[in-house]
């Protein structure tokens, strides 16, 4: 068994400038035993800029994964935002392709909140930027948010917004003149009561506008409409369970689904986790877990090594079968440019066992090898997400920060097919997994050229984020 953490660890990659995921659990709220300050006390009793940052840097000297990249000394006067001077010192960290916007400042009680309950407040969307012709699509619609109740859901594309029928920007001039970003700042903040006026264009409604305002609302992690299903396929029975996002509520809905894969028999499995930046390591071991019933208690899940002089806090997870647990004999894992850091951990902790026969559908990962420990100052609500550990998996491999394409052994390409719901065996990326878990024909491999960043070939959408996410978008990018 994994001995506790006394930490609240990992959360999310920043994925070209946004986020994905890591881990959670242990002294949640605190600062860790034997971390505090790193010999230099901030002010405790002000959250002044300056005190702010001499905490932040006595932090990363005492915890990064790399702390030879650190600069020997770096005026803090030249930046004017904590998240500014943060980035600065990770920059050579950065440069090499170790930490790329991986450790940041977020705040505490929104991030707990997101992971607690799934709390957030918007339209309830995620969203894909297709860079190339300058167009905004939903790729997840979110139950019990206002943009599904408004009749906005995976395929509607966004062709205008505004405050009323009368200033609607065109997304097109938006996204020519400002960028992604432009395209952001129209949506407004996400706060909830923001009203903004769409004119929207989807297959089964055709063009119209709608008037939606953003409201507080619980992600559920597995879509209740299409998250946990069993797929016949021609007589051929496979589980499919898609995760959005690894908080704690997954847990129960994920024994859930695995209950009934396990009742019926299951042994044939979609996972998709396309979408997925990653989040609490302690789902994605419990994920791990329900994928492991023939798995040993001495088989290795992941090992999270810390650098040299922290290894004492190093822990591994060893599969531990659950009453949900089920045997895989082939696995099909979708992935994307967005999927990253636990859910690649997921991934990666199956190989060595299942070898072949577990497979990356659609495109290469993000890459996000490491994860991040919590430290917070909590007077001023900061908590400091820092990159402190490398993720492994029983054979050792903790190094794709490329991406998984190189270190799988089977893989199959496929697009992101948003003119159809995840799940259905019409979808491409699903349709490709079908094949694959079935030994039907061939496929092409996926390349680590195949997704750089959040960039996908076959359907060149980018999840879209903002400079400066909030703490459920660096968990689930492209929210909204």
């Amino acid at each position: 068994m994994r001995k506790p953490s006394p930490f609240v660890l990992g959360l999310s990659a920043f994925l070209a400038a946004c986020g994905g995921g890591g881990s959670g659990g242990g002294f949640s709220g605190s600062t860790p035993p034997g971390a505090g300050n790193g010999g230099t006390p901030p002010s405790t009793g002000t959250c002044a800029l300056r005190s702010r940052q001499q905490w932040a840097l006595a932090q990363l000297r005492e915890w990064y994964l790399f702390p030879e990249t650190l600069p020997a000394n770096l005026d803090p006067a030249g930046y004017s935002t904590l998240e500014d001077y943060v980035d600065a010192l990770t920059a050579n960290a950065r440069s090499q392709g170790k930490d790329r916007f991986f450790t940041y400042v977020t705040s505490r009680s929104a991030e707990d909140a997101f992971n607690n309950q799934g709390a957030s407040a918007g339209f309830g969307i995620q969203l894909g930027f297709d860079s190339a012709a300058n167009r905004v699509f939903v790729i997840d619609a979110y139950e019990g948010a206002p943009a599904l109740a408004a009749g906005i859901d995976r395929g509607t594309e966004i062709l205008a917004v505004g405050t009323s029928s009368g200033n609607l920007q065109n997304v097109s001039t938006l996204l020519a003149s400002g960028g992604s970003q432009a395209f952001i700042d129209a949506l407004g903040p996400s706060t909830a009561g923001t009203t903004r006026v769409l004119r929207v264009n989807d297959a089964a409604n055709g063009t119209r506008e709608v008037t939606i305002t953003k409201a507080d609302y619980s992600l559920q992690p597995v879509s209740p409409r299409f998250g946990a299903q069993i797929i016949n396929d021609n007589g051929h029975r496979v589980g499919y369970v898609n995760l959005r996002t690894f908080i704690s509520t997954a847990d129960q809905q994920l024994s859930a689904a695995f209950a009934s894969f396990r009742a019926q028999g299951i042994t044939e499995i979609i996972v998709d986790l396309r979408y997925n930046g990653g989040g609490l390591i302690d789902t994605a071991d419990h994920f791990g877990d329900l994928l492991g019933g023939n798995r040993a208690s001495t088989d290795v899940f992941e090992t999270m090594a810390f650098r040299p002089e922290k290894s004492s806090y190093n822990t591994t997870h060893f599969f531990r079968a659950q009453p949900q647990s089920v045997s895989p004999t082939r696995i099909a894992f979708i992935g994307t440019g967005g999927t990253a850091s636990a859910s690649e951990l997921v991934i990666n902790g199956m190989v060595p066992f299942l070898h072949a026969n577990a497979a990356l559908i659609g495109t290469n990962t993000y890459g996000k090898p490491v994860g991040q420990i919590a430290i917070d100052q909590t007077e001023c609500d900061d908590r400091f997400r820092i990159i402190a550990f490398s993720l492994q998996n029983a054979a050792h491999n903790g190094n794709y920060f490329n991406g998984l394409a190189s270190t799988v052994e089977a893989s199959c390409r496929a697009s992101d097919d948003i003119g159809h719901q995840m799940g259905d065996p019409a979808e491409a990326s699903t349709r490709q997994a079908l094949d694959f878990v079935e030994g039907r024909g061939t496929c092409t491999p996926i390349t680590a050229a195949t997704t750089q960043g959040l960039r996908q070939t076959q359907a060149p959408r980018e999840l879209i984020m903002p400079r400066r996410p909030s703490a459920a978008q660096f968990q689930v990018p492209g929210m909204f």
